[in-house]
């Protein structure tokens, strides 16, 4: 039996409704998450989500898309979970990162964000909430740094208890 490589997951949350400059921050996070060997997951429909694929893709990476209906997401997904639970869907796609970056976005990027800091995992911003427990990033190169290394403990320190 072929021993199974276990990959590290950076959960990328944005809007579907971006701005020209948040599709392009988006677009080089994903490149550079594939750059570093980490899978991208996202909500896997248009804006961010599709820029973060883009990425990904264009770099060799692999992208899964955690959708809120049941249709097949943008083009640039690898792996689709249709989960038909509407934005309880994002309660799964951060629990399916090991740690998550937030470009701009809206109240369900809110969500998102409060979920992952409810959970233990380390949030990464550009352009996004304000808040307590979100670090803020000024580029993604910093922001997928940051994840990469939060993510790698994360992933280290859960992989074995199956949590």
């Amino acid at each position: 039996m072929e021993a199974r490589v276990s990959s590290m997951q950076i959960a990328v949350v944005g809007s579907a409704n971006c701005s020209t400059e948040e599709y392009g921050v988006a677009e080089t996070i994903g490149r550079l998450i594939a750059g570093n060997h980490a899978t991208v997951c996202c909500g896997g429909l248009g804006g961010v989500m599709e820029a973060v694929c883009r990425g990904a893709k264009e770099a060799g990476g692999t992208t899964v898309g955690v959708i809120l209906g049941t249709g097949d997401g943008n083009p640039y997904l690898d792996v689709v979970i249709r989960t038909g639970m509407g934005h309880a869907r994002n309660v799964i796609l951060v629990n399916s990162g090991d740690a998550v970056i937030a470009v701009g976005g809206g109240y369900g990027t809110l969500s998102e964000i409060a979920v992952a800091l409810k959970t233990g995992k380390s949030v990464f911003g550009l352009c996004t909430w304000e808040i307590e427990g979100v670090v803020a990033c000024s580029t993604p190169e910093e922001a997928v740094s940051l994840a990469v290394r939060a993510g790698h403990q994360y992933h280290l320190s859960h992989s074995r208890q199956g949590l």
